[in-house]
C-alpha cells in the first residue's frame, strides 16, 4: 500500500510548505512555530532497505540489552538516545556502499532498490522509532520472572509469549480512536517531541569541526570508547566501586553508623559510586533532566531519606525496628522473611484465609512502607497540581482542539501531513483491536487459567485503560507529565478480587500499560508529524518494532530465567553474583501485598498501615499552598517551580533504586544541568545529550563483552574484597529491636 498521494492530487511540492503568506508560522504554540520546520520533501524516501536493517537491528539489540541488565544488581537502560547516534554513521555508510540498481519481485510489479540516494532525516526518524520500541521494556516479563523465579512455578511459554504480546499492542488499538484529537490539534504540542526534533536537525545539520574541537560524531566516539573501556573495572574488576561507603568502613561494628552509611541498605550518608550505571540505573540519565526536576528531586529525597524515616524508625511506627531500615521484602511479626508458602494453597495458588490468620500479618520496613504512602500521594498532586497550574490552559487548548476539528482547521503541519501522505485507514486500529482483545481473553482464559484474571477483569482493566487514555494523554501533551495508573489498578482489582496474586499484576499490566503504550504511540505519531513521514510508514515502524522488541525481551527473559541457577535469589546465589533482579523483587512484593493479601489487609484497620490513607489527602491538598503564593506573588518565579508531584514521587523508585543512585545521580544532575548548564551553555547545548548516550551505550557493550567472554565461562575476576557487588555494610540489614534474632546480625 503506497504512502504517498499520486502526484497528480498533490497540491505541495518539493521543499515548498505553504502556498499562501497566511498559513505561514500559523502554529499557536511559540515553542513548536520556533523548533519545528515547515518544510518537506514528499518525495524523499523513508522506509527503505536501510531502515529495515539499522531500524530492526537497533531495535533487537536495545530489547536485549535492556531485559539483559534488568535482571542485575545495577540496572542499565539503554535509551533509543544511542542508536539515534550511532545508525546516522552507519546510514551514511550504506548509502556510500551499497549497490543502486533496481531489484524486482517475481510475480508482482514491485521493486526496491538497497541505495535510494543520500541517507536523509525520514529514513534516521524511522529508525529511531524502531529503537525507542526496543528500549522502552515490557512490563509483563515482571510477571513471567515472579512467577518462574519468586513463586517457582510453570507457566506455559505460548501464555507467557501471548502476555507480553497483547500488554504492549493492546493500547494500539484505543490510539487510533484519539489520534484526531491527540495527533492532529496544533493544540495537543507533546513538548518532549521538541527536544527529539532539535537533535535530530543538529544531527543532520552540516557541520564542520572547529579548530582544535570535535564534530558531535567524534565526540561521541571519544566518550563511547573511554565508557567501553572504563566499565571493565566496575563491571569486572572492583564491582565495590558502585557503592563505597566510607561511615561503614569507620564504624565497622555499629548497627546504627551502618544504616546510616550503606548507600545500597541504609541511608547513604557519606556513600558514593563510580560506576555509570549507578548513576542512569534506576533513574535514567540526569543529563536528560531540566534542573528544576533534578533540584524537586533532590529535596524530596532529602526531606524523606533523612527526616521523615528516620523520625519513624528511631520512634519505632508500625514496630519498624523488628525489620531492616530500608528492606523491599515483606517479613512477619518475628522480623524474618515473610514465609509466602504457608498462606497459599498449593493448587489453587491463592490466599488460604485460615493460615493467614494463624501465621501473622505482614511487616513492611518503614522505608517501604513510606514508600507505598507516598505513592499515594503523588497521584492525589498530580491531579490537583495540574488542575491548579495546568487546568486553564488544558481546558483552553482541548476547546481550542474540539472547535478546530468542528471545522476541520490544522495548523501548517497537518495540511502539509494531509496534502502530501494517504492517512492510515481506521480500519487497520479496529483490527489491532479486535484481535488483541481476543487474544487476551485467550491469554488470561485459556493455558489452564494460569494468570487467575477471569474474562471480566480483562474487559474490566481495558475499560479502565480506555477511559483514561484520553485525558491523560491530553495532560501528557500539553505538560509533559504522565499520571500513573498502577496503585489505581492494584488498589480496584485488590478489592474486587483479593488472594490472586497474578490476577492482581495482570489486571495492573492491561490496564496500566495498555495506557501508557496507546500514549506512546499517539506521543510517536506527533513525533512523525513534526518530521513529516508518512503515516503508513510510521504506523509499519510501530508495529513492527512492538512485534519484534516484545518477543526479543520475551525470549531474553526466558533464556536468563532457564540457564542462570538461582537468578533472582541472592541467599542461593554466589557472592558478588549480579543477577539479584532488584526491580523484579519490588514487583515481587508489590503482588503479595496487593494480589496474595490484598489492600483491606494491608491499607485499612485489619492491616498495620490503614494510617497511610491519610497521604491521598496530604498529596491533594500540598499543591494548594504553592499556587496560592504563587497567585499572591506573581513576579516570583522561582514558587511555581515548587512541583509537589516531583517533590513527593521522589523516592518512588526506592526500592529497588538505593540511596546512592540519588546521590550519585544528583551529583551529576547539578554539576551538568545547573553548573555546567550555566556556565558553558554552549558546550552544553552541543555535546551535553551526546554525552549521556555514549556513556550509556559504552557501558552496554563492555557489560554485554563482559558477560559472553568471562562470565558465562566461570571467569571471575581476582579473588579480592573489591570484587563483591557489595558496599561491606552487612550490619545495615539488621533490625534493632530487643529479643529479634536474624542470622549475621547482633541482638539488642
Amino acid at each position: 500500500m503506497a504512502d504517498h498521494i499520486p502526484p497528480s492530487e498533490q497540491k505541495l511540492h518539493s521543499d515548498v510548505a505553504v502556498t499562501g503568506d497566511e498559513e505561514v508560522n500559523d502554529n499557536p504554540i511559540e515553542e513548536v512555530r520556533l523548533t519545528v520546520p515547515i518544510t518537506d520533501d514528499p518525495n524523499q524516501p523513508a522506509l527503505t532497505f536501510r531502515t529495515w536493517v539499522l531500524g530492526l537491528s537497533s531495535c533487537i539489540s536495545l530489547a536485549f540489552v535492556n531485559q539483559f541488565f534488568g535482571y542485575r544488581e545495577n540496572q542499565l537502560s539503554v535509551t533509543s538516545v544511542s542508536a539515534q547516534i550511532i545508525t546516522l554513521p552507519l546510514g551514511k555508510l550504506m548509502a556510500a556502499t551499497l549497490p543502486t540498481r533496481r531489484f524486482s519481485v517475481p510475480l508482482t510489479k514491485w521493486s526496491f532498490t538497497l541505495n535510494p540516494g543520500p541517507f536523509n532525516l525520514k529514513e534516521h526518524v524511522l529508525i529511531t522509532i524502531f529503537a525507542s520500541c526496543g528500549s522502552g521494556g515490557v512490563y509483563a516479563v515482571g510477571i513471567i520472572t515472579i512467577v518462574r523465579a519468586f513463586y517457582h512455578r510453570q507457566l506455559n511459554p505460548v501464555a507467557a509469549f501471548l502476555l507480553a504480546q497483547t500488554t504492549q499492542m493492546l493500547g494500539y488499538g484505543w490510539a487510533g480512536l484519539f489520534r484526531k484529537y491527540l495527533v492532529d490539534s496544533p493544540y495537543m504540542w507533546w513538548p518532549a517531541n521538541l527536544v527529539q526534533v532539535s537533535l535530530f536537525r543538529a544531527l543532520h545539520e552540516k557541520e564542520r569541526r572547529g579548530k582544535g574541537g570535535l564534530t558531535r560524531l567524534q565526540f561521541f566516539l571519544m566518550v563511547f570508547v573511554c565508557s567501553f573501556s572504563y566499565y571493565l573495572i566496575p563491571g569486572y574488576l572492583f564491582q565495590s566501586i558502585t557503592s563505597l561507603s566510607f561511615v561503614c568502613w569507620i564504624w565497622k561494628d555499629s548497627v546504627t553508623a551502618q544504616q546510616l552509611g550503606s548507600g545500597l541498605h541504609g541511608l547513604g550518608i557519606g556513600s558514593f559510586g563510580f560506576d555509570w550505571s549507578t548513576v542512569v540505573g534506576f533513574l535514567g540519565s540526569p543529563l536528560a533532566y531540566p534542573a528544576f526536576s533534578i533540584v524537586n528531586t533532590l529535596i524530596g529525597f532529602c526531606l524523606f531519606t533523612y527526616v521523615v524515616v528516620p523520625i519513624a524508625y528511631w520512634s519505632n511506627a508500625f514496630e519498624s525496628q523488628r525489620f531492616p531500615l530500608f528492606s523491599s521484602k515483606t517479613f512477619d511479626y518475628t522480623g524474618h522473611s515473610y514465609n509466602i508458602t504457608r498462606v497459599l494453597k498449593e493448587q489453587a495458588f491463592d490466599l488460604d484465609i485460615p493460615s493467614y490468620d494463624g501465621y501473622s500479618k505482614i511487616y513492611l520496613s518503614v522505608f517501604f512502607a513510606f514508600a507505598y504512602g507516598l505513592s499515594f500521594a503523588t497521584l492525589a498532586s498530580s491531579i490537583s497540581h495540574v488542575a491548579l497550574f495546568n487546568g486553564k490552559s488544558i481546558y483552553q487548548m482541548w476547546r481550542g482542539t474540539t472547535q478546530a476539528m468542528e471545522r476541520q482547521i490544522g495548523d501548517v503541519h497537518t495540511r502539509i501531513m494531509k496534502k502530501n501522505y494517504a492517512s492510515v485507514p481506521n480500519w487497520w486500529f479496529h483490527i489491532i483491536l479486535v484481535v488483541m482483545l481476543a487474544l487476551s481473553l485467550l491469554t488470561c482464559e485459556g493455558f489452564g487459567k494460569q494468570l487467575q484474571l477471569p474474562w471480566w477483569g480483562v474487559l474490566l482493566a481495558c475499560a479502565m485503560a480506555l477511559g483514561f487514555t484520553l485525558p491523560i494523554a491530553v495532560i501528557t501533551a500539553t505538560t509533559n507529565t504522565q499520571p500513573g495508573l498502577n496503585v489505581i489498578t492494584e488498589l480496584v482489582i485488590g478489592y474486587l478480587y483479593p488472594g490472586k496474586p497474578l490476577a492482581n499484576v495482570a489486571f495492573k499490566t492491561y490496564g496500566y500499560i495498555s495506557m501508557v503504550q496507546a500514549i506512546y504511540f499517539v506521543s510517536d505519531f506527533k513525533l512523525g508529524h513534526y518530521m513529516k513521514i508518512p503515516p503508513r510508514s510510521m504506523f509499519t515502524a510501530q508495529l513492527v518494532g512492538t512485534v519484534v522488541a516484545s518477543s526479543v525481551y520475551f525470549s531474553t527473559a526466558w533464556w536468563l530465567l532457564t540457564s542462570i541457577g538461582n537468578i533472582c535469589d541472592p541467599s542461593l546465589l554466589p557472592d558478588g553474583s549480579p543477577w539479584t533482579c532488584p526491580g523484579d523483587e519490588v514487583f515481587y512484593n508489590a503482588s503479595i501485598i496487593w494480589g496474595v493479601v490484598g489492600p483491606l489487609r494491608m491499607f485499612t484497620k485489619y492491616g498495620n498501615y490503614g494510617s497511610m490513607n491519610w497521604f491521598f489527602l496530604i498529596g491533594f491538598l500540598a499543591p494548594f499552598p504553592v499556587w496560592l503564593l504563587s497567585q499572591q506573588f506573581p513576579e516570583k518565579k522561582w514558587i511555581r517551580l515548587i512541583h509537589f508531584p516531583i517533590l513527593l514521587g521522589a523516592t518512588t523508585a526506592m526500592p529497588p533504586a538505593r540511596a546512592v543512585s540519588y546521590i550519585t545521580w544528583g551529583a551529576v544532575g547539578i554539576f551538568f544541568n545547573v553548573y555546567i548548564y550555566r556556565k558553558h551553555k554552549q558546550w552544553w547545548g552541543r555535546h551535553a545529550y551526546i554525552l549521556s548516550a555514549a556513556m550509556d551505550a559504552g557501558l552496554a557493550f563492555m557489560g554485554v563483552v563482559i558477560f559472553f567472554a568471562l562470565q558465562s565461562k566461570d571467569i571471575i575476576g581476582p579473588d579480592w574484597w573489591g570484587l563483591d557487588m557489595d558496599d561491606h555494610c552487612p550490619l545495615a540489614k539488621c533490625p534493632t529491636a530487643p529479643g529479634i534474632q536474624v542470622k549475621g546480625c547482633p541482638v539488642f
